[in-house]
């Protein structure tokens, strides 16, 4: 979220001192991120000690904050766990929102700053540590399992349905719906793909591990000291591996590098695996219609989000740059 919720800073503070026991002096909002249900903080104690403070609305799955917190005692590296409150809850109940805090990493995320080889050895390392943990049955009940679902296909070609019928008032809204237009047969193609691919998945029922899911450029923190980190663990879900292994060298990487200079690193890390082609190829497909779909709703459907609404034009518009996501997506079925 780039602006500021319209919400008190005094009620954010007053619930981290009482939930959490922390005395906050000061609290700053952070413009990070391109999820419109996620506000993030800063927040000092008087010794100067920082913490990272997220709300989240809408839908919450305790899964997010309880799977790094195991992962981190497990000692699964390169990930910061949440702080528990007073209670031992790895949150707490603020109005319409959860709130989350985390110690406070300084850096810059894979967007703003190039990930080096050895960070693309520690992402694989850190991947292969998350994809073999041993997981209590009960936490491992509790994630979501992979089902193929055509939620966001479906969505997305609903919205292709109609997009040259319905009006906009929005000038940003008016102008992804003419953008997408004059693409109709690239995105149609990459959903008939997706569908294709899931079906032969469903019936071959590939080994499932723990995924992140969510492995894109901003969700990598690098900090002063080079060390990287993985956040944001809101998908978390059990999947076959490929549903991580797509992000390296699958153009969410910051476009800093190639796609062989990403999987090169990433592999010496991650070790000797034997990769599903058509996994990959899914997974890369799929991500590309969800993502599309995700821009259609926050820009279609609605006019509010202020400054986010032009980040998330100029990000659904990247996704079709030559040599991005698309073209790297259909290389994987070659």
């Amino acid at each position: 979220m780039l602006e500021k919720p319209d919400f008190q800073d005094e009620k954010i503070v007053a619930c981290v001192q009482d939930e959490y026991g922390l005395r906050i002096a000061q609290i700053a909002f952070l413009p990070l991120g391109a999820d419109l249900n996620t506000a993030v903080y800063r927040a000092w104690t008087g010794d100067g000690t920082s913490y990272f403070v997220k709300l989240r609305r809408g839908a919450f799955d305790d899964i997010s904050v309880a799977l790094p917190k195991f992962l981190g005692d497990y000692g699964v590296g390169h990930l910061i766990p949440p702080l528990a409150t007073r209670t031992g809850q790895l949150w707490s109940d603020l109005d319409a929102y959860k709130l989350i805090v985390y110690p406070y990493v300084e850096g810059r995320n894979g967007y703003e700053t190039a990930l080096n080889d050895r960070h693309w050895r520690d992402l694989g390392a850190a991947l292969k540590g998350l994809h073999t943990a041993s997981l209590p049955v009960d936490l491992r009940r509790r994630i979501q399992q992979e089902t193929y679902t055509p939620h966001w296909r479906d969505n997305l070609k609903a919205f292709m349905g109609r997009i040259g019928d319905d009006a906009y008032p929005d000038a940003i809204a008016r102008e992804l719906a003419s953008f997408l237009q004059a693409r109709r047969e690239v995105v149609l193609d990459l959903v008939g793909r997706a569908e294709r691919l899931a079906r032969s998945l469903q019936a071959c029922s590939p080994e499932f591990v723990v995924c992140h899911a969510d492995l894109h450029a901003g969700n990598l923190l690098i900090d002063t000291s080079g060390a990287l980190y993985i956040v944001d663990w809101d998908t978390a879900v059990l999947a076959c591996k490929e549903r991580d292994l797509m992000f390296a060298g699958g153009g969410l990487g910051g476009g800093w590098r190639t796609a062989q200079e990403e999987e090169v690193p990433f592999y010496q890390g991650y070790g000797p695996v034997q990769v599903d082609r058509a996994a990959l190829a899914y997974y890369r497909y799929e991500r590309i219609v969800q993502d599309v779909a995700i821009y259609c709703e926050q820009l279609l459907l609605s006019g509010a989000g202020g400054a986010d609404r032009e980040q998330s034009l100029r990000y659904c518009k990247s996704i079709f740059l030559p040599g991005g996501t698309i073209e790297l997506a259909y290389r994987s079925e070659t």
